[in-house]
């Protein structure tokens, strides 16, 4: 059960944003929240900051408060290499990374555990941020990298495509050649559109992990959808289907695949649950009493 996330906007262009869930299935019960301040960059503070808190399935105690930053790549990057690995063709041996924030090493990660990866071709509009990353995915991988100028230009050379970033606007411009695989985890807003709408409109296949959600959260639908230049029926199927049923999605090596992440908070809550089992096996992390 997970209702729409709820987006509370408050001072010069700030939002908090509430996701709750619960399986009875897995008996977890939680709660997701986000704090997105456009402006923190400007003081040398995160753009998004969030926590994760999980009750006791049989008596509502709090069980755990979880920082959600690192939770949260770790279950973006997860997602998006599910996604890569039922939708990308699986020959793809390139990459390109469009945005270097804290999320994009959760993403190439996951990727590199599920495609045999050549090279990673990497812009991002602060170049020296760009720059480090680089250096990471180097020696931690030991991949070859090249940075590119232009957006467009890396993209042009990737037949993987990851979007990531917190921009507004589309974050390139060129038509994406055919084969190419798309995981677009930006936009998480219905005034937010990290993708041009021809690469909507010019897929074989958009994935999301809910339409509900989908169709209601992210600008990079909703905008497209609003101008008619996309139907809710070429949004193709949930990701969860896929797996589920064994669904072939990808026809040949020539088809373009979409896969848009907004987030689905019964994701966060089952990671966060299985971290916290993590820590009391290990004895880690601070007791609170209340």
């Amino acid at each position: 059960v997970t209702p729409i996330r709820y987006s509370l906007p408050f001072h010069k262009g700030n939002r908090f944003l509430v996701m709750p869930s619960l399986s009875d299935n897995m008996e977890i019960v939680g709660l997701k929240t986000v704090t997105f301040a456009p402006n923190n960059p400007g003081i040398g503070k995160k753009t998004i900051t969030g926590f994760v808190t999980l009750i006791d399935y049989e008596n509502g105690d709090l069980l755990s408060l979880l920082e959600g930053s690192y939770l949260t790549k770790i279950r973006t990057g997860v997602i998006s290499g599910v996604a890569t690995k039922h939708l990308s063709k699986k020959s793809a041996k390139s990459l390109s990374v469009i945005g270097t924030g804290d999320q994009a090493e959760g993403l190439v990660k996951a990727i590199l555990a599920v495609r045999d990866i050549k090279k990673i071709h990497i812009f991002n509009r602060t170049y020296e941020k760009a720059k480090v990353f680089l250096e990471k995915m180097k020696s931690e991988y030991n991949i070859e990298c090249e940075l590119y100028d232009t957006a467009d230009d890396a993209v042009s050379n990737g037949e993987i495509i990851i979007t990531c970033t917190n921009s507004n606007t589309p974050v390139f411009n060129s038509n994406l050649k055919k084969g190419v695989h798309v995981n677009a985890v930006g936009s998480f807003k219905p005034d937010m559109q990290e993708l041009p709408s021809h690469v909507l409109t010019s897929a074989d296949s958009i994935i999301v992990e809910s339409k509900e959600a989908a169709l209601e959260e992210t600008g990079d639908l909703k905008i497209p959808l609003e101008k008619n230049e996309l139907s809710e029926d070429q949004v193709t199927e949930e990701l969860g289907n896929i797996i589920s049923q064994n669904l072939k999605i990808r026809q040949n090596d020539d088809d373009i695949t979409v896969f848009k992440s907004v987030g689905l908070a019964i994701v966060d809550i089952a990671v966060a649950n299985y971290f916290y089992k993590k820590a009391l096996q290990n004895n880690v992390g601070i007791h609170v009493s209340f």
